[in-house]
């Protein structure tokens, strides 16, 4: 067996940097020839696997988190090789929701490794989406809205830490607005003052956040979750509840299983494709079955 080796050395604040040479020990140790490249800026990772001859090798493996398996999913789809081969992910990043599907967590991480040696596959859905006429691939999750404004917020905080989150999470509410969403899920239209939309390949999102609990990652479908519009006081009360997915629960939130989805709002919503902020509204997404074949326990 021969294995490309995708590492970014930045993800979960370092990791990539810390385990990267354990990866490759655990590589050797259990006999597996591999070549490697570590990223060096955002979008590297897209290049690489774009221009990779898959002809090479019997698998790719990517230690992140979901950012990381973003760039590496949209170089396999610009690809062209004939031959396709599957994906094992090796869970480091901050955010790991797609690993936390196939039952691998950063705790475990040599179970990643294991898991390409077993050979065992399972196929999975990949979601499509156009933005700007431009067409990118998901496995986790495709946001907008409030939880969108969030992450930007704390990503111009980084600099505390954990705490940005929190801080994002503060600084939105207060600035709290709702926006027409207009959307048509599998032909049937809907119209909502939106305060976020999330359609969601895998369950959770994040580290902890169970956005979608009943999706599943090969059911040839996406799940759509949408909080619309709300007191300040209920989007708070509405946040911790997505830790345990009983936000479902909530009169104001909906949740719908979509093949196709087209959507528009009232003004341009920045989009955070697993967990990337890039492209805005308005958008069309697909969900594409059992689109790869992705390394398993």
């Amino acid at each position: 067996m021969k294995i490309f080796y995708l590492n970014n050395p930045v993800s979960g604040h370092k990791n990539g940097i810390k385990y990267f040479s354990k990866i490759k020990d655990a590589f050797s140790k259990r006999g597996i020839d591999y070549d490697f490249i570590q990223t060096e800026f955002a979008g590297h990772g897209t290049e690489i696997i774009k221009s990779l001859n898959f002809a090479n090798y019997d698998g790719i493996v990517v230690s992140g988190g979901d950012g990381t398996i973003f760039e590496m999913l949209n170089g396999y789809f610009a690809n062209k090789s004939v031959k396709k081969i599957p994906v094992g992910v090796v869970p480091i990043g901050r955010g790991n929701a797609f690993a936390r599907d196939l039952d691998l967590v950063p705790e475990r991480w040599e179970e990643a490794i294991d898991a390409v040696i077993s050979g065992r596959t399972k196929k999975v859905d990949v979601g499509i989406f156009t933005t700007e006429g431009t067409k990118y691939y998901f496995l986790n999750i495709l946001g907008f809205g409030f939880v969108t404004d969030i992450a930007a917020t704390a990503q111009k905080l980084k600099m505390f830490g954990d705490l940005s989150y929190i801080l994002g999470v503060f600084y939105r509410t207060i600035a709290l607005k709702s926006f027409n969403l207009k959307m048509e899920i599998d032909g049937k239209v809907f119209e909502r003052e939106n305060v976020f939309t999330e359609i969601s390949n895998s369950r959770y999102t994040g580290r902890d956040f169970l956005m979608a609990p009943s999706a599943k990652i090969d059911d040839g479908l996406l799940d759509v979750t949408l909080l619309n519009k709300l007191s300040r006081v209920k989007v708070l009360q509405c946040l911790p509840k997505i830790f345990t997915g009983t936000h479902v629960q909530m009169k104001e939130v909906e949740t719908f299983k979509a093949r196709r989805i087209k959507i528009e709002t009232t003004s341009a919503k920045t989009l955070t494709p697993d967990g990337q902020l890039m492209g805005a509204t308005p958008i069309e997404v697909e969900c594409l079955p059992e689109a790869i074949e992705v390394f398993v326990k």
